[in-house]
């Protein structure tokens, strides 16, 4: 499928990733509308940190993806859905679990029924390497058990089952993109790398985490988008469920001693007991098999590999530097 001359909606336009994703497509000339949370301040989240003649080539929607009539309408007239809009953060999940049933599963549902009423042509729905939990064999495939050891997790398991449900018995067409742990300029410090950059370079004396000796696979927020494209551009996507991911893995501990090297600091690290996860919420390994990416997109990350790791810090740990984007962040605050 050639995205050329459709109307493309993305919800969560105005997160981490949702942002990175409208930018690269309106510079690619493709036609956005852009649907970010309403609040009374008018504000449109990480949209407004992009070149303002970037910003001025897209359709802002505000509204709330937990309401269906508004969803609806954002969605009339779109050809092309990618749905990121979600609640993210596994500590929050902890506590507000409720919240998080009625964003990712609810919110899920009214995407999937305007799609089924409006005839959308592609959905794109944005899954997650958690709903796998502790790697049971590596690297993890698709056909990895699925298992949620967090309320977040739970919902986005719910979530993609109903996106499947929706492709099995109306034929609705959703392709499910399941990135692993994307990291990158605007990514809020709720994730462990903009936690470590923060507080380095906000100067702090000890580096405070949770659990070190977990470990992820990594990918540059740049890999991800090239990813989400390829999903919504490929025909044979609708209907299977796709890991976008490095295919490498290393330790919270690790990957924190790197980011410390590659800034030229010396910071002790500590272990607070807050950041911790409940011991049987951990998930202790993720790695992910990439193979079905590489066959069936012609995907493939650029910055794999410890090099592409390293390669793809330098590029986070420079924007994080620039004082006017850390000013965004409070480095000695636990961000739920």
């Amino acid at each position: 499928m050639s995205l050329k001359n459709k109307k493309i909606l993305i919800t969560g336009a105005d997160g981490f990733i949702g942002s990175h994703l409208a930018e690269d497509l309106v510079k690619s000339g493709y036609k956005v509308r852009a649907f970010v949370f309403y609040n009374s301040f008018n504000t449109r989240g990480w949209l407004e940190q992009i070149p303002r003649d970037i910003q001025q080539e897209m359709e802002i929607f505000a509204g709330d993806i937990r309401d269906p009539y508004g969803v609806k309408r954002a969605m009339s007239g779109c050809d092309i859905v990618f749905h990121l809009a979600a609640l993210v953060a596994i500590p929050y999940s902890y506590h507000s679990p409720e919240s998080y049933v009625d964003t990712n599963i609810k919110g899920t549902l009214n995407i999937l029924q305007a799609a089924r009423e409006l005839g959308v042509e592609k959905i794109v729905h944005t899954s997650t390497s958690e709903v796998y939990g502790s790697a049971r064999y590596v690297p993890i495939d698709e056909n990895h058990p699925l298992q949620g050891q967090s309320p977040y997790a739970a919902t986005k398991i719910a979530a993609d089952q109903l996106a499947l449900a929706f492709y099995r018995s109306f034929g609705t067409p959703v392709a499910i993109i399941r990135p692993f742990n994307t990291y990158g300029p605007r990514q809020s410090t709720r994730a462990v790398i903009p936690t470590i950059i923060t507080q380095v370079a906000s100067g702090q004396q000890k580096l405070k985490l949770g659990a070190t000796l977990p470990t992820r696979d990594f990918n540059y927020v740049k890999d991800t988008i090239r990813g989400f494209i390829a999903v919504a551009s490929q025909d044979r996507a609708i209907g299977e469920i796709i890991n976008i991911g490095s295919n490498y893995e290393i330790s919270i501990g690790d990957l924190a001693q790197l980011i410390i090297e590659l800034m030229e600091a010396k910071i002790e690290i500590q272990t607070e007991a807050q950041r911790l996860r409940p011991e049987k919420s951990e998930v202790n390994r993720l790695w992910a098999d990439n193979t079905k990416a590489q066959k069936l997109l012609n995907w493939q990350p650029i910055y794999g590999s410890i090099e592409g790791l390293k390669q793809g810090l330098a590029e986070t740990i420079g924007w994080f530097r620039d004082p006017n984007n850390l000013r965004h962040y409070r480095s000695d605050v636990y961000n739920l």
